[in-house]
């Protein structure tokens, strides 16, 4: 049977000290709900003693879910146990998270105290928090520089008090992974009554290595870890939830029981970033945009045969519907087809061949080609075609410039050139081509319209002319608006019998 890890998730407590990330109670009970239904052991809903708003959201919180524990923090000092305490009062099983600094930087410098009386103090907070709740988690602050042999001290003294949960804390986020495994494993062997209570991480991300020194301490024998949704938290942040349970569930030799439903990741991710107002990163493991986003041509390639090739996370594993293979100028054959043939056109061969080139032509003026992208593309590769073809366009415009454009056409296999002026730089260009044309037509209907959204955006022209009594459609598409009216009032002409 797999060994229980325990997910204490301080996204409420750590995450919430962010600046710009504080929530007001309603939106904590939210998020506290989604933990629950996400699966989390125990939330640290807040610091009672500091607000009276943190003070209200543990309360409100403690009535609001039924399954996680409710963890609220102290100092190692009474009154802010008595506070605590009353926070707690609503909780179906509430623990109070009391400690101390124990590293010579916290016990010489911050409280100007001596180890022995640190000592004394962390004892008596633990006995004073076991008279009000059997769950009691001591954390000794900046364990991860703390002197491994004073450390087991402290940590002996405060079982022995009543502890029932020693948390280690790589407070300033300094241990590389192997350090931090190894000051959990000198615990685990060195004090005496340590298999009374669990081991606990909470590891800071300053180094980049939050993650790895927390999976670090559950190989070495820490069986809960405390995480904060996106990784949020005091200055570069804590460790993940979604990077830890993902890493524990993608290795087959770390056979944990988490006790995560792992479909609620994303949507639990969502819903802090929105909260909080912090935006997730688009390469963040895991929740970021890109996490299943692929636009290389050999990766979609090989994602495309099989995912396995460059993804060891199934997306619907966490909520997401399925890997994005994301067009651009990167991208090749094997995407465009794939994305073509999802929206139920299957070009082969030479036609492939020909709306290929055009894609990589838009994707070059566009960072991003999205499925309205090929729409149009694929309605408008037939002007590859026509017997009348844009070779040339260049336009002079401007607040004190005559609209000028030149227009190149190549015209039943011919090339021909010429300028004109207009009120604009698209009736100068599409006088242009009726004087090489020399056809008398008129435009009836002009629509210019965007196709997503953005400056770079790929702009789409429908005309309607009329020539000798009857009437002709044309249609463009380009990044240059100008060019794609020029397009489309060629492809109407060329329909002209």
């Amino acid at each position: 049977m797999s060994e229980k890890v325990y997910i204490f998730d301080t996204t409420l407590r750590d995450a919430e000290q962010v600046p710009g990330c504080q929530l007001n109670t309603i939106e904590k009970i939210e998020v506290a709900r989604q933990l629950e239904k996400l699966g989390v052991d125990i939330i640290e809903a807040g610091f009672p003693i500091s607000s009276p708003g943190d003070f209200n959201s543990v309360v409100e919180i403690s009535k609001a879910v039924t399954n996680p524990t409710i963890c609220a923090l102290t100092r190692a000092v009474k009154k802010d146990i008595d506070v605590a305490a009353q926070a707690l009062e609503f909780a179906k099983r509430g623990r109070i998270h009391t400690g101390i600094g124990t590293s010579p930087y916290h016990i010489y410098e911050k409280l100007r105290m001596t180890p022995e009386t640190v000592i004394e103090q962390a004892v008596e907070a633990v006995k004073y928090a076991r008279r009000f709740v059997d769950d009691v988690e001591f954390y000794a602050e900046d364990a991860g520089r703390s002197d491994e042999e004073y450390l087991a001290r402290v940590i002996e003294a405060v079982i022995a008090a009543g502890a029932t949960v020693v948390n280690i804390p790589d407070t300033t986020g300094y241990c590389l992974p192997n350090e931090y495994g190894a000051k959990i494993a000198y615990l685990k062997n060195n004090v005496p009554n340590i298999d009374k209570a669990i081991i606990s991480t909470h590891c800071h991300n300053d180094l980049g290595m939050a993650t790895a020194n927390t999976l670090a301490a559950v190989q070495n024998g820490a069986r809960q870890v405390e995480v904060t949704i996106n990784g949020l938290g005091e200055r570069a942040g804590n460790t993940a939830l979604e990077e830890v349970v993902m890493a524990i569930k993608c290795h087959s030799n770390l056979d944990f029981d988490l006790g995560i439903d792992t479909k609620q990741i994303i949507s639990t991710s969502k819903l802090v970033s929105n909260l909080m107002r912090m935006p997730v990163q688009a390469n963040k493991a895991i929740v970021g945009r890109n996490a299943f986003a692929h636009s290389s041509g050999i990766h979609q390639d090989g994602v495309l045969k099989s995912r396995e090739t460059y993804e060891i996370i199934a997306p619907e594993d966490v909520g997401v519907d399925q890997s994005s293979i994301v067009l651009t100028a990167r991208s090749g054959r094997a995407a465009l087809k794939h994305h073509l043939n999802e929206i139920g056109y299957t070009p082969e061969g030479e036609a492939l061949d020909e709306i290929y080139q055009r894609f990589l032509e838009l994707a070059d003026k566009k960072k991003m080609i999205t499925t309205r992208d090929l729409e149009v593309l694929v309605g408008t590769t037939h002007h590859c075609r026509m017997s009348i073809q844009l070779v040339g366009l260049q336009v002079v415009c401007g607040k004190s410039a005559l609209p000028t454009a030149t227009v190149q056409i190549s015209f039943d296999g011919d090339i021909f050139t010429e300028t004109a002026c207009g009120n604009g730089p698209v009736d100068a260009a599409i006088t242009a081509v009726k004087n090489i044309t020399k056809r008398r037509v008129h435009i009836e209907e002009f629509l210019i319209q965007a196709i997503t959204r953005g400056s770079d955006d790929l702009g789409k022209v429908h005309m309607q002319i009329s020539h000798k009594g009857k009437m002709y459609h044309g249609f463009g598409a380009n990044t240059d608006i100008v060019t794609a009216s020029v397009e489309s009032f060629i492809d109407a002409i060329s329909k002209i019998a």
